[in-house]
Order: C-alpha cells, then sequence, then structure tokens
C-alpha cells in the first residue's frame, strides 16, 4: 500500500509538470496550428538560466528573469522566424519544420554550454523530505503539485476571462472571422508563444529538482513526454492536456515503480511506456480524450 500512495504521489507529482509543457504545445496550437518541437530547447534554456544565475539573484530572481527571458525568446522565434510573411495558418505545417531547425540549434548550444556537467538550480526544498502518512514525499514533489495547479488554474482564468483568451479561442474556432472581427491574429499567436515558452521555463525548475540529480543536457528531452500527453488529451484542449498529463504522469511512475514485476517487457519499458498510452488511447478515440470530431458538410 505504502509502494502504491508513493507511486500516486510521484505519479501525480510528474504529471503536473508534464501539464505545464502540454499547455504550452496547445496553446500554441490553438494559436497558430504549429506543433512547436522547440518547447524542450526552450525548457532546457529557462532551466539554464535559473542554473546560472541564482548565485547573483538567488532563486526567486533566476526563476523571474528565466521566465521573462525564455517567453520574450519564444515570442521572438513566432515573430522573427514563422510570422515574416505574417500570420498565415497555410503555413502551419511549414512552420512546424523550422521549430526542428530552432531545436537543433538551441539544443546544440545550450549542449555545448552545459557539456557533461549536471547544474544545480538553487531551489529551496533541496532534499527535504516531508512524511505523509505512511508515505515519504520529497518537498520538491509537493512543490510541483502546489506550484503548478496554482498556475495552471491562473492560466484557465486568462483563456477564460481576458480579451486574450477570448481572441485566442476565437481565433482556434475560426480564422477567417476572427480576423475580419477585428482580432490581431499576430499578436494573439506571438503571445500563445510568450506563455508556452514561460511554462517551459518554470517545468524546468521542477524536472530538475530533487530526485533528479540536477539540470543537464538531456533535460529537454524529459519534456517531449509531454508531447504525448497533449496529443492524448486532444491537442487543441487546454483540458485535455492537463487530463493526459495526469493519465502519462502516473503512468510512468507506476511502470518505474513496478519495474522488477514488468521485467519480462524490458528495461527499458518506463520510456516507452507514455508513447504506449497515446497510441492505445488514439486507436479507440482517434481525437483524443476531449478531441471534438469535425463536422463535415455533405
Amino acid at each position: 500500500m505504502t509502494a502504491f500512495l508513493d507511486n500516486t504521489l510521484s505519479g501525480l507529482a510528474l504529471g503536473a509538470v508534464y501539464a505545464l509543457v502540454a499547455l504550452g504545445f496547445v496553446v500554441i496550437f490553438k494559436a497558430s496550428g504549429v506543433l512547436n518541437f522547440a518547447q524542450g530547447s526552450l525548457l532546457l534554456f529557462g532551466g539554464y538560466l535559473v542554473a546560472v544565475l541564482h548565485d547573483d539573484l538567488g532563486f526567486a530572481g533566476a526563476l523571474a528573469v528565466a521566465v521573462l527571458t525564455t517567453g520574450l525568446l519564444a515570442g521572438a522565434v513566432d515573430r522573427l522566424l514563422l510570422q515574416r510573411g505574417g500570420p498565415d495558418p497555410a503555413a502551419a505545417p511549414v512552420q512546424t519544420i523550422v521549430t526542428i531547425g530552432v531545436d537543433i540549434v538551441l539544443v546544440t548550444e545550450l549542449s555545448r554550454r552545459i557539456g557533461g556537467d549536471l547544474l544545480s538550480l538553487g531551489d529551496p526544498w533541496g532534499d527535504a523530505v516531508t512524511e505523509v502518512g505512511p508515505v515519504t514525499v520529497a518537498d520538491s514533489r509537493i512543490a510541483a503539485i502546489s506550484v503548478s495547479a496554482v498556475v495552471i488554474a491562473a492560466v484557465f482564468a486568462l483563456f477564460r476571462f481576458t480579451p486574450w483568451g477570448l481572441s485566442l479561442r476565437a481565433a482556434a474556432e475560426d480564422t477567417e472571422a476572427a480576423a475580419l472581427m477585428g482580432v490581431r491574429l499576430s499578436r494573439v499567436r506571438m503571445l500563445a508563444w510568450c506563455l508556452a515558452g514561460a511554462l517551459a521555463a518554470l517545468a524546468a525548475v521542477f524536472l530538475a529538482a530533487f530526485p533528479a540529480p540536477g539540470l543537464e543536457r538531456t533535460t529537454g528531452q524529459i519534456a517531449l513526454k509531454a508531447f504525448p500527453a497533449a496529443i492524448l488529451g486532444g491537442m487543441a484542449s487546454p483540458a485535455g492536456a492537463l487530463a493526459g498529463s495526469l493519465v502519462i504522469g502516473l503512468t510512468e511512475a507506476f511502470v518505474a515503480g513496478y519495474q522488477s514485476d514488468l521485467h519480462v517487457l524490458g528495461e527499458g519499458v518506463g520510456d516507452v511506456a507514455p508513447y504506449a498510452v497515446m497510441i492505445a488511447v488514439l486507436l479507440v478515440r482517434p481525437t483524443g480524450l476531449f478531441g471534438a470530431k469535425g463536422a463535415v458538410r455533405v
């Protein structure tokens, strides 16, 4: 029972962090139709900034600078590289390919700077743990669940109650109609990219925190596990991204926790488990858990 509770808390913490990254995928897709494969490198960039700045600025100051800078970098990628000819939904497939190039450039440079080092982000939780009933939980996991819950709630409120959120939903529903109604599509999608970058930088803190050894050059690859979470939820659904992230996080935690009982499936089953779950769900619901079927007029 203790192992079950421990795996459940670990899965919820991991799912909460994945939700931050998955929301980035979703908000960009809703605003522009682009699958941002540079999300992992943006996460690594944000984490790297926290690692190199926390000695001078403190953890909170370094995190604030990293979130702001990563958001601005993501917005600049969209504005300067993807929107040079204006917001064109038909160009989304080409722009998706461009994000792969951006990812390669960022990862190459950051890998050169990090090398084989493990960088500490100076987070205040360290390796402290708290006993919750029969389970011993790392404070970093409690912080991940708490902070992610607050941030995700704020993002959902942003979608629901702000003019930008209304414009984003209108653009996702019908781009041409939104433009005719005065929605500035270029501004809406650039702000979506800024938000996605900021969320990625925040997620980096928890992915590199204890019990992880620290930030390394492969940390950005972990963020790609949030991609099947976004697909699982329906890609254009923020609520689906949250649900999909929790499913993926719990799956990964339980597979890792019961690895000894699953040895017949191979040692790497934990790495492919999120994608196996995604494929299994898509076989039943091709549009994802919260995806809507498109109506076709004949």
